[in-house]
């Protein structure tokens, strides 16, 4: 492997922008221009009431929290698209809001590929079991297609 990257992100709806914590994001300058704070040594924007309810009021749908059964499916699906990849997969920690990976490349790609790649196939991973878990009480319809679904990843159909 040539270089590693420690890559680290949020699940979705867990740290907007405005968060009292800080955050990096777009930041007007005063005279209609954004720039983005994320240069070391300084510090990230903060407590920003108004940005974070809107980012709030802006979200598709609730938080997003792992559990261990996510964070199998995480684990898994990681080390399928770094075998793919032809990367290195050292360290993985995935916790209730966040997610930190070690990987090693041949190269030296562009660090925002290997964060897309990681979590795109975790999200369509993660998106494709929740439908598993869906609310029995949505419908007969929505019932029946579920049941489908359970049916045929049970006997390893498409």
């Amino acid at each position: 492997m040539d270089r590693y990257w420690l890559l680290t992100w949020t699940t979705y709806g867990t740290w907007l922008p405005g968060d009292d914590r800080g955050f990096v994001s777009n930041v007007d300058d005063g005279a209609g221009h954004g720039h983005r704070v994320n240069q070391p040594g300084t510090s990230p924007t903060s407590k920003q009431r108004g940005l974070q309810e809107f980012a709030r009021s802006q979200m598709k749908g609730p938080p997003v929290f792992l559990d261990a059964n996510h964070a199998a499916a995480l684990l898994t699906q990681f080390q399928e698209t770094a075998a793919v990849r032809g990367w290195q997969l050292s360290a993985v920690a995935i916790m209730r809001n966040h997610v930190h990976v070690v990987v090693g490349v041949v190269g030296d790609p562009e660090p925002d590929t290997l964060l897309r790649d990681l979590k795109s196939y975790g999200s369509r991973r993660l998106n494709t079991r929740s439908r598993l878990l869906q609310r029995a009480d949505v419908g007969g319809r929505r019932q029946d297609r579920d049941e489908n679904c359970r049916r045929n990843l049970r006997s390893g159909m498409p």
